[in-house]
């Protein structure tokens, strides 16, 4: 009995949390950016732009706003290392840089603070979901890898 009841509290200590569901530095559990080089452009960032971007009027076929198509096939030739439409200064996309990229400040709603206009995207449906931003700016910080 006392051998069950020993197995029985050392399995339980592995389940023991503190039940907020927060890391120890007070953060929700997984809220955290990904660790480096853990980002893929066609498994993380592509669903992100088809499931709130590559819509018929907004960046899709067969008028993609400022010539950004955001489709899957599409989105990484249209966004890295291509001019903002908004921000001559600023590429879409900056490898290594999330924050010299225009995609970030618009996704963020940073981009008057970089001398961008429009709204922050995607346009009428709120903002992402900021472990969606996280992967993005993680995906960037890592190179913008097209893997």
């Amino acid at each position: 009995m006392r051998r069950v009841s020993f197995v029985m509290l050392l399995a339980l200590a592995g389940c023991v949390g503190d039940g907020t569901g927060l890391d120890p530095n007070g953060d929700p559990v997984g809220s955290g950016p990904p660790a480096p080089g853990t980002t893929s452009f066609a498994a993380d960032i592509q669903p992100i732009f088809t499931a709130n971007c590559a819509f018929s009027g907004c960046h899709a076929p067969p008028s993609p706003q400022l010539g950004q198509n955001l489709s899957a096939g599409n989105a990484y030739a249209s966004i890295v290392n291509v001019t903002s439409a908004e921000v001559p200064t600023l590429d879409r996309v900056e490898p290594f840089d999330p924050e010299g990229s225009y995609l970030v400040h618009k996704i963020q709603g940073t981009f008057p603070g970089v001398g961008g206009s429009g709204g922050r995207m995607p346009l009428g449906q709120g903002a992402l979901p900021e472990a969606d931003i996280q992967l993005i700016r993680a995906w960037i910080a890592d190179g913008a890898p097209n893997n």
